[in-house]
């Protein structure tokens, strides 16, 4: 069925005059990045950033409130895009070289975690920088970074070259299964059923993105594990959050 396309705002009136009326054909997704396959060869490409949202209804649908930079309608209701980062039209090459220039991605059934790892494995960089890097995993954000460290007890500062193959591996794998339940679920829980509130008789926590996490926006309260103060700073431009004892560096190997 084709799909109706408008640009309340007026910022995308040029691209959506072009797929109205198109065929949604098909879906997919790369990291942060959505892509639409419409029935003349091209892609909508959609990267909502920090602030973008996409919100949907059923019909009727009613008049635009706000700044829509894309609406979509079908026969089941509408989705309204606004403040995205990216909206905009692809060809077939130039979604080719989206895919290309974007690392592997733990909800893609294609994805192959050694292209990271030989980036990681030989990076002077921090690990926790080259997880919010999109070029070499694509999908994690700021929660996952700071939690799938943790659960892993690895320190943030660890540099790439630091980093073992195993320890490589169990992120990847811990981050796949994050992820795929965040998908489902809505919402990001990384805490393991020991910790839970109800587990451990504690109020839940209250905060924007719904879940229960160890570390993600806890600092100064005590780690759920050990009880010690979590810890935060800046780092690659976002606020990190672990816990210096769970996640400390061990100890170098005495002098012979």
């Amino acid at each position: 069925m084709p799909v109706r396309a408008e640009s309340p705002q007026g910022r995308f009136a040029a691209g959506a005059l072009q797929i109205d009326g198109q065929v949604l054909l098909d879906a997919d997704a790369h990291g942060k990045h959505l892509l639409l396959e419409l029935g003349d060869d091209r892609w909508l490409h959609i990267h909502l950033g920090i602030y973008g949202t996409c919100t949907f209804g059923p019909p009727p649908v009613p008049a635009p409130t706000g700044a829509v930079r894309l609406r979509l309608m079908g026969a089941n209701g509408y989705a309204d895009l606004r403040g995205p980062a990216t909206c905009e039209l692809l060809e077939p090459g130039d979604k080719k070289a989206l895919h290309d220039r974007l690392g592997p991605d733990p909800l893609r059934a294609d994805a192959d975690p050694g292209i990271a790892w030989r980036r990681i494995s030989r990076s002077r960089t921090p690990i926790a920088t080259l997880l919010m890097d999109q070029s070499i995993v694509a999908g994690p954000g700021n929660i996952y970074r700071a939690e799938v460290l943790f659960r892993q007890g690895i320190d943030p500062g660890r540099l790439g070259r630091d980093l073992t193959f195993g320890q490589w591996t169990a992120i990847w794998a811990d981050l796949a299964a994050l992820m795929a339940d965040g998908m489902r679920s809505g919402r990001i829980d990384t805490v393991h059923p020991e910790h839970t509130p109800e587990a451990m008789g504690r109020p839940p926590r209250k905060d924007d993105h719904g879940g229960e996490v160890y570390v993600y926006r806890r600092a100064t309260m005590p780690c759920l594990v050990c009880d010690t103060e979590i810890a935060t700073t800046v780092l690659a431009g976002r606020n990190l959050f672990w816990c210096p004892r769970c996640q400390a560096e061990p100890d170098p190997p005495a002098a012979p």
